[in-house]
């Protein structure tokens, strides 16, 4: 079955000028606000919004300020951003990307990791064994969620699996991971304590001692960042620069029947990057 989803690509990746909007049926949409969470009517499947394919290193994310809100390359000091790869991963280490619908409420304190969100849709690693592409919409179902402490904020981590992965049937809670993918949850811990060294950051550190919280603990923050999500967009919470233009949220402020303002497909072939962005970085004491 062909997905409604498709991705109206303006200019070429690997500048500033990229952007990938997202349509469904031929009609863009907001990534952030018009997906459905939920896949299913039972809650137990749900779409998840790939932003950055498994193995790749350019930092792109949903852009929350631009009107429906495409992916495009996050920068610093007008500079486009990379992840280093740290020995021994390669970029990112997973399909990597958000679940539509949700919302990390900055103003709202989590009672355990004691840190309040980081204002942004929940982050998703997606495990399966194929490589996504941008803007791809998969449908995945949860198996646990680290709790990054990312400058003070409460940056949670959903570990997730494609449905239709070979192994999907096989794993069910998070010690599935570990039986059948073994070694995983321990990379990407890593993965994200020491990703930011090579940039002369401090290491990363987590709630919980960096343990990764089973299925049941990640399906609960789900639904708590989306009811956080629900107040955004209908006006509850303060929205401070978010954009909530949407096409299927009728009845909430920002809803707009049409995109038409959008530009066409004006897809060019991706812009050679730096060889320096190949360069592996080997983190003393680090080693898996």
């Amino acid at each position: 079955m062909s997905s409604p989803y498709s991705v109206r690509q303006i200019g070429a990746a690997n500048t500033l000028e990229y952007r990938a909007f997202l349509e469904k049926d031929g009609k863009v949409i907001s990534p952030f606000h018009d997906i459905p969470l939920f896949a299913n009517e039972e809650k137990t499947v749900l779409n998840m919004v790939v932003e950055i394919p498994r193995w790749s290193n350019a930092k792109l994310e949903i852009s929350k300020e631009e009107q429906f809100n495409p992916i495009l390359q996050d920068t610093k000091k007008g500079k486009l951003r990379f992840v280093r790869n740290c020995f021994p991963h390669k970029g990112y280490i997973w399909n990597y990307g958000a679940f539509p619908q949700t919302w990390e409420d900055p103003s709202h304190q989590h009672a355990e990791t004691k840190a309040n969100g980081d204002d942004d849709p929940l982050d998703v690693c997606e495990i399966g064994e194929t490589i996504g592409y941008v803007g791809q919409v998969k449908q995945v179902k949860i198996l646990g969620v680290m709790a990054l402490l990312d400058e003070g904020e409460t940056d949670w981590k959903v570990l997730v699996i494609d449905v239709n992965d070979p192994l999907a049937a096989k794993l069910n809670d998070i010690e599935d991971v570990e039986r059948h993918m073994p070694g995983l949850v321990r990379a990407t811990n890593e993965w994200f304590r020491i990703y930011k060294i090579p940039d002369g950051k401090p290491e990363n550190t987590f709630a919980f001692s960096g343990e990764a919280k089973n299925r049941k603990y990640a399906t609960e923050v789900v639904h708590e960042c989306h009811e956080a999500w629900r107040k955004l967009i209908s006006g509850e919470a303060n929205k401070g620069k978010i954009d909530l233009s949407n096409t299927t949220q009728q009845g909430t402020p920002a809803f707009t029947p049409s995109a038409d303002s959008v530009p066409a497909d004006s897809r060019q072939a991706a812009a050679p990057i730096d060889a320096s962005i190949d360069k592996t970085f080997f983190i003393s004491g680090h080693a898996v």
